[in-house]
């Protein structure tokens, strides 16, 4: 019998932009999905918010979340990191240290239904760097992957800030599936000040959000998440990215 499960991806933007007002909406939005497992980029170390969503999301759901983080490296380590949640149980957690811009990836080895499933979490550099340090990062994550070859079920989550035609993005695809491209990146998300995030791109244009999947998982259906503004105040979204979410079945 097929085991099916929901997976969700968001990158958190950190406490930024009125974290406050937009965290209900996150609650909210995962009240809607109740996803099994949520991959989280750029939760805040010092706000502690992905320890606060699984305080907030839980009872909300009755589901009591297991919590994975790692925090970046070296001076960013006291300001964000990658953050997994997830209901099944969690039997071995990894982390990646990349060498390149404090940036990491995290593992954790979960069992659905008594099968083993690794899950991948990461956020490589920035949309405006050069994509040759974000090939280098996937060409790390890939070889990582492949040490950690005795379970056949694989997942990979978060921020990959390129799009497919880029050399990074067209490396992970030629090893896994995106279970969606439609546009996950930027929202109109403004701070008090008005301010948005990455002025320099248009709105909603390109997706460089991805659930990955490798080939023993079937995608029963996935879309785009957390992109809609708070009712009444058009430049409040749940975050600066809209998340993806995806129904998979092995």
């Amino acid at each position: 019998m097929a085991t099916r499960f929901r997976v969700v991806t968001l990158n958190l933007e950190q406490d930024h932009k009125r974290w406050d007002e937009r965290s209900p909406l996150i609650v909210e939005g995962m009240k809607v999905l109740q996803p099994d497992i949520i991959a989280l980029n750029e939760v805040s170390i010092a706000r502690q918010t992905a320890r606060e969503l699984q305080r907030s999301i839980g009872p909300v759901q009755g589901i009591d979340y297991n919590l994975v983080q790692q925090t970046r490296v070296n001076g960013l380590a006291s300001v964000e990191g990658e953050a997994l949640l997830t209901r099944f149980p969690v039997n071995e957690t990894g982390n990646l240290d990349f060498q390149t811009r404090d940036m990491v990836a995290l593992v954790a080895r979960v069992l659905v239904d008594s099968k083993p499933l690794d899950i991948y979490v990461t956020h490589l550099y920035m949309s405006r760097g050069d994509d040759s340090l974000r090939l280098f990062q996937v060409q790390q994550l890939l070889a990582w992957i492949d040490r950690r070859n005795d379970v056949s079920e694989c997942i990979v989550c978060g921020d990959f800030n390129a799009t497919l035609d880029m050399p990074s993005a067209a490396l992970m695809a030629s090893r896994f599936r995106p279970t969606q491209t439609s546009p996950t990146a930027f929202t109109p998300l403004a701070g008090g000040d008005g301010a948005i995030s990455h002025p320099y791109w248009p709105r909603m244009d390109r997706c460089i959000d991805f659930i990955w999947t490798s080939s023993a998982i079937e995608t029963v259906a996935s879309g785009v998440c957390f992109d809609k503004p708070a009712a009444g105040d058009p430049s409040l979204w749940p975050s600066d990215h809209a998340g993806v979410w995806a129904d998979l079945e092995f």
